[in-house]
């Protein structure tokens, strides 16, 4: 395989770790402004806090490994995203911040007050983060990121039906993906109750998610008809259809109440819609830019993807070993001495 194309697919095996697993992160934001008050909410919130708390800053690893690759292996596609969507990219990058402040300033708070104001600022941010990331996407998407630096129009390359379908998309996937990565977490903890809470959750966001799917579809038909054709009836089909059967496999499943199961089968159906996207874009990445033409020199692209490779050597043992660890049940506590 070419070098441009192998640079493309781990561009892309990078974006598909970030969505999965930053993308949950976000929605565990969702599902704490959707808890509810201070007492009413405490529990999940305790558990959206736990199961994020340990990891939330290493998985925006993958964010900084594709914005790396994508300077790196395709500069003038990163010139021209980054200069026509710096709206969107610029609020999402102060929502990154915003929220990992927000968060962090939550946990060492004491006061009501203030745990409740980074608590807005942690959950408001967790969700206008993905929309914009996913206007980008759209942007891209529809084709209205032209080539060359600032060539697109600052506003309606980002304020568009697909890239406001593909925003609200971003959002839901966020908290479908963190409903159901909670249901296992709070089933692990010996939480029934809160376990099923997540799961009526999982499976109310999953039928969202893909009637929020099919209206995508409507709307690339009109809006962005090549790439509709390409995940309708050419390549990018199989994925689509894959999409589809892991994201009915993941109700049933949430319905009998398998949570190990159904992250599985949850990643798989969100995967196959982000990789039939990169698929049927393929070989194009901007109007009349194909993978090759924007691609750096093979010197670039070797040095860059070995440098990766070593570095893999050492960032995927450590990432096992950190999630492992906290996935693990909690020990039961021993009992204190007799009173």
């Amino acid at each position: 395989m070419p070098l441009p194309e192998i640079m493309m697919a781990v561009l892309w095996v990078g974006l598909s770790a970030y969505v999965l697993f930053g993308g949950a992160d976000f929605g565990g934001g969702v599902w704490d402004l959707l808890a509810g008050g201070a007492v009413r909410g405490r529990e999940q919130r305790d558990l959206v806090e736990h199961a994020i708390g340990p990891v939330w800053e290493a998985n925006h690893v993958w964010l900084i490994f594709v914005i790396v690759l994508m300077w790196t292996g395709i500069p003038s596609v990163f010139g021209a995203v980054t200069s026509t969507l710096y709206i969107p990219l610029t609020l999402a990058a102060l929502g990154v911040i915003a929220r990992g402040a927000a968060f962090a300033f939550r946990k060492a708070s004491v006061r009501l007050w203030q745990r409740r104001l980074f608590g807005a600022a942690f959950a408001f941010s967790s969700v206008v983060t993905p929309f914009f990331l996913g206007a980008a996407a759209g942007g891209i998407a529809s084709g209205r990121v032209p080539p060359g630096l600032a060539k697109g129009d600052l506003i309606s390359s980002w304020v568009n039906p697909t890239s406001l379908v593909s925003g609200a998309l971003a959002v839901g996937t966020a908290a479908y993906l963190a409903a159901v990565y909670l249901t296992r977490d709070a089933q692990r903890d010996h939480r029934p109750a809160l376990a099923e809470a997540f799961r009526r959750r999982a499976l109310a966001t999953g039928v969202v998610v893909g009637l929020l799917s099919a209206a995508g579809l409507v709307v690339l038909s009109a809006d962005a008809p090549r790439l509709f054709a390409e995940l309708t009836s050419g390549r990018a089909l199989p994925l689509l259809v894959l999409s589809v059967l892991s994201g009915l496999a993941s109700l049933v499943l949430l319905w009998f109440r398998a949570y190990l199961a159904v992250r599985l089968t949850a990643a798989v159906a969100v995967v196959g819609l982000l990789w039939g996207w990169g698929i049927g874009q393929y070989p194009e990445l901007l109007p009349g830019v194909t993978v090759r033409r924007a691609a750096a020199t093979d010197a670039v692209l070797a040095a860059s993807l070995g440098s990766l490779a070593v570095g893999t050597l050492l960032l995927l043992p450590s990432l096992w070993l950190l999630y492992a660890t906290f996935q693990r049940p909690a020990e039961p506590a021993e009992p204190g001495p007799p009173a």
